[in-house]
């Protein structure tokens, strides 16, 4: 208590020195407080770190727990769902394998029944083959029974169209031989089989009305008309006068007499002519020329001979017999041998090729 009175009388004497400062001993505790304050401060700024960093671990810890339970999850589901997958995967191989399975058996039946049906069916080749041969058999007998060049060669030109489908190299020697034939049947000249067959019809229709020579008459001379004044005794005399002079009839003529026939033989005159334009008619038809010829002949020879020339019936009938008797036939038709014989030769072959190959 008495310091600061001592230090105001001390102040007040002008000798009195200044006041020399406060030993060490009196700052120190400030600087310690200082340095505790900053101590503690660094202390709780530590702790305070610590338990951000605590929380923020913690925080971290419990994110990553999250995550790792959520992958855990994932996980587990992705297994489960690879477990289906498999289980799936299983099934699918099973039932491929079992497809797998029944296609080879399929196949395995599809292969026993084309080989049975190669076995039974005849191929495409041998149908076109039969079908050529029986064209070919079929224009043979045009040929040979009816003489029809014609439906023989429109045969043949179908046959070779259907061998021009197949374009098969080893067809070529038939179509080689279906050329030639076709060539020959070509050069054959044409007969108009039903244009003559129809005039012969006609003429064998009308030789019921030819008239015969026979029936050939001179005109009788009109008796003079009796006067009407005249007497009895002379129309007596006039009419056994006209009487003997038809007795004897002079008639001059300067072509050959005219052979006489019996009525009832004009019958018999009448069919001998029909059979004979019949006879002819199966000649054409058969294309036998020198039969034509002599039936058209001997139709000609008694139509001259028995009938009434001068009639037009008569002479239509000749100029007709004369135009079918200036016909040019055929001569001897071609066959289809050398076809028919490439064609089975064909057949036989496509027939030794499978049994070969079994």
């Amino acid at each position: 208590m008495s310091t600061p009175a001592s230090n105001v009388d001390d102040a007040d004497s002008p000798a009195a020195p200044p006041p020399l400062p406060a030993a060490g001993p009196a700052r120190v505790p400030l600087a310690l407080r200082a340095l505790w304050t900053l101590v503690v401060l660094a202390i709780v700024a530590g702790l305070y770190a610590w338990y951000g960093e605590r929380q923020a671990v913690r925080t971290l810890r419990g994110e990553v727990a999250q995550r790792l339970t959520a992958a855990d999850a994932a996980a587990a589901q992705a297994r489960e769902r690879d477990s289906d997958l498999g289980n799936q995967l299983r099934d699918a191989q099973a039932k491929l394998a079992l497809l797998e399975a029944r296609i080879a058996e399929f196949q395995s039946q599809q292969a026993a029944l084309e080989a049975l049906y190669r076995d039974l069916a005849p191929s495409r080749d041998e149908l076109a083959l039969a079908e050529v041969e029986q064209i070919l058999v079929l224009a043979s007998q045009q040929l040979s029974l009816a003489g029809n060049v014609n439906a023989a060669l429109a045969g043949l030109q179908v046959a070779d169209s259907k061998l021009a489908e197949l374009d098969r190299p080893q067809l070529a020697p038939l179509r080689r031989a279906l050329a030639r034939d076709m060539d020959r049947l070509k050069a054959v000249p044409y007969v108009d089989v039903a244009g003559l067959s129809i005039k012969l019809d006609q003429m064998i229709d009308a030789i019921d009305t030819l008239p015969l020579a026979r029936d050939e008459r001179v005109a009788a001379r009109a008796a003079p008309a009796p006067a009407t004044n005249e007497p009895a005794w002379s129309r007596f005399l006039n009419g056994l006068w006209s009487e003997l002079r038809n007795v004897i009839r002079i008639q001059v003529d300067e072509h050959p007499a005219a052979p006489l026939i019996a009525p009832e033989q004009s019958f018999f005159l009448r069919e001998n002519l029909r059979l004979r334009l019949l006879s002819a008619r199966l000649s054409l038809l058969a294309r036998d020329d020198r039969s034509f010829k002599a039936d058209l002949s001997a139709a000609r020879d008694w139509l001259t001979e028995y009938f009434d020339k001068g009639n037009r019936q008569v002479q239509s009938a000749l100029a007709t017999l004369a135009q079918l008797a200036s016909t040019a036939m055929p001569g001897q038709m071609p066959d289809l041998s050398a076809s028919l014989d490439a064609v089975r030769a064909l057949k036989a072959a496509s027939d030794r090729a499978p049994s070969s190959g079994r």
